[in-house]
C-alpha cells in the first residue's frame, strides 16, 4: 500500500490494500468480499483505531452532498465529505453547524466515529450534530440509524468507533449561518482560573486556552464570539489579566500566524472563525503527536493543578497544550456522556519514545478525576481502566456483535480497548 503512514507520519498502517470505491455498490462489493477491513478518513488519528492487517477503505469519492432539507433543518451528506467542504456549501445556502474542531480538514464521518469535539460550554461534541446515518454491514447490507427510531441503538451507533461498518451517508442538523468575531489575549494568570473559571469560559461562543507548561499561567486565550448582524465587536484590553494582542498568533510559539483563522475581531463567517486553521494551509505544527483526555467539568481546576505539578517533565516535550470546554450529550461511547467535561490536548514534539515515558505519569496525575483519553489519539491507560470509565460500553458490546458478528470491522485496538478480545 502505498503512502501508508497517517497524516502527522507517526504512524505506518500495516494494511495491505487501499480500496477507493466510487459509489455505495461498490462499497457494499468489498466489505462483503473482505475478510477484514476499516474505513480511512483523513489519516488524522494518531494510533492504530482505523488499522488492520488485511484492507483499508476509503470513501474520499463519495464526498458530496446529497440533500439540504430546509423543512426539518438538516443536510445528508456523503461519507467522505471533510468539514472545509461541507461548511463552505452549508453558509453559501444560509446555513451552519453548531461546532466545529481546530481543523476543518477532516472528515465529517470520520470526526463523529471518535467523538471530536471542537469548543464552547453550550456546544457538544461534533457527533451531536448526527440525526442519521446509512451504514454497509459486515454482510454487504445496508442499515439506517436515526433519532427518530427512538432507540438505543443509535445512540450507540453515532460514537461508533469504526466498528459497526462503512458510514456511507450521515445526516446533520443545522442551524442559521451566523457571523464571529476572534480575539486572542495573551498571559493569562493561573491564579484567575480558581475563582473565575466559569467567567472565563462562558465568555465567549468558544474559549480555548493555551499553555506550553513552562509556566503556571497561559501563554494565549483565544475568544471567538457569536455577532448579532453587523455589531461592533468592541474587544476590552484586558481579559481577567490577560492583555489584548496586537497582532495575529499562531498557538505554537515560533510559528507565524498566516495559517491560522482570522484574528483581531474582524468578523466573518462561522465557518471561518471557528477553527483554529484555514482550510488550504497546514494545520497545526504539522509533523507532531496528539494526546487528550476529558475530565468532568466540576474537576477541572483541581485536574489542571494537578498536571501543573508535574509540568517540568511535560514542557520539554511539547509544542503547546489546549484546554477547552465540551458541553454533556448521551451518546455512549462519547468521552463527553452525561458529564459536561473540559478538553485537555497536547500537542508533542515527534519524540515518541519520550512522550511513552510521560504520558503514564499525566495518565496518573488525571485518574482521581476519571479521565477519558481522546479514541483517536496517544494513550497508554490500561484497557480495563479505559473500559472502566464507559456505563454503556457492555451495551455497545451487544450492539457490535449484532452488527458484525464474525469481527470484520474490528481490530486489534477495538479487541484490546472496547471488546476484551471478546471474538466470537
Amino acid at each position: 500500500m502505498e503512502n501508508n503512514r497517517n497524516w502527522a507520519g507517526n504512524y505506518t498502517y500495516r494494511a495491505t490494500q487501499l480500496h477507493v470505491p466510487g459509489n455505495v455498490e461498490q462499497v457494499q462489493e468489498l466489505v462483503a468480499c473482505s475478510k477484514q477491513i476499516k474505513v480511512l478518513g483523513t489519516r488524522h488519528s494518531f494510533n492504530s483505531i482505523a488499522d488492520c492487517a488485511e484492507g483499508l477503505l476509503s470513501l474520499q469519492n463519495l464526498n458530496q452532498v446529497i440533500a439540504l432539507d430546509r423543512v426539518n433543518h438538516t443536510v445528508t451528506v456523503e461519507g467522505g465529505i471533510r468539514y472545509g467542504e461541507l461548511c463552505q456549501y452549508l453558509h453559501n445556502e444560509g446555513y451552519a453547524l453548531h461546532n466545529l474542531a481546530s481543523l476543518p480538514h477532516i472528515t465529517v464521518a470520520g470526526a463523529c466515529a471518535t467523538a471530536t469535539h471542537g469548543s464552547g460550554d453550550r456546544n457538544g461534541n461534533l457527533a451531536t450534530a448526527v440525526a442519521a446515518m446509512e451504514i454497509v454491514q459486515a454482510d454487504g447490507s445496508v442499515v439506517v440509524f436515526s433519532r427518530a427510531q427512538q432507540n438505543g441503538d443509535f445512540l450507540g451507533a453515532v460514537v461508533g468507533l469504526g466498528a459497526l461498518g462503512v458510514v456511507t451517508k450521515i445526516t446533520l442538523d443545522v442551524i442559521p449561518d451566523f457571523q464571529m468575531s476572534q480575539h486572542v489575549y495573551d498571559n493569562l494568570p493561573w491564579a484567575q482560573l480558581e475563582k473565575h473559571f466559569d467567567d472565563i469560559f462562558s465568555s465567549g461562543y468558544s474559549v480555548s486556552l493555551f499553555t506550553d507548561w513552562k509556566m503556571a499561567s497561559f501563554n494565549q486565550v483565544w475568544l471567538k464570539r457569536q455577532m448579532v448582524k453587523q455589531a461592533s465587536d468592541q474587544a476590552e484590553s484586558e481579559f481577567f489579566g490577560a492583555r489584548l494582542a496586537d497582532s495575529p498568533r499562531h498557538p505554537v510559539p515560533g510559528h507565524t500566524a498566516e495559517n491560522c483563522s482570522q484574528q483581531l475581531g474582524v468578523q466573518g463567517p462561522w465557518h471561518e472563525r471557528l477553527p483554529h486553521f484555514r482550510m488550504d494551509f497546514t494545520p497545526s505544527a504539522g509533523e507532531e503527536l496528539q494526546s487528550e483526555y476529558f475530565v468532568p467539568r466540576s474537576d477541572a481546576y483541581a485536574a489542571l493543578c494537578a498536571l501543573n505539578r508535574i509540568r517540568e517533565h511535560i514542557a520539554p516535550l511539547l509544542y503547546i497544550s489546549e484546554v477547552r470546554t465540551v458541553a454533556a450529550d448521551n451518546l455512549w461511547m462519547s468521552p463527553c456522556y452525561k458529564q459536561g467535561s473540559i478538553a485537555i490536548h497536547f500537542t508533542w514534539k515527534p519524540n515518541w519514545e519520550a512522550v511513552r515515558q510521560v504520558l503514564p505519569m499525566i495518565e496518573k496525575e488525571l485518574a482521581p478525576f476519571q479521565a477519558r483519553p481522546h479514541w483517536g489519539k496517544l494513550f497508554t491507560m490500561p484497557p480495563a481502566q479505559v473500559k472502566s470509565l464507559y456505563a454503556k460500553l457492555p451495551d455497545f458490546h451487544k450492539l457490535l456483535l449484532r452488527c458484525d458478528p464474525q469481527g470484520k470491522f474490528r481490530n486489534d485496538f477495538l479487541d484490546t480497548y472496547v471488546m476484551g478480545n471478546e471474538r466470537q
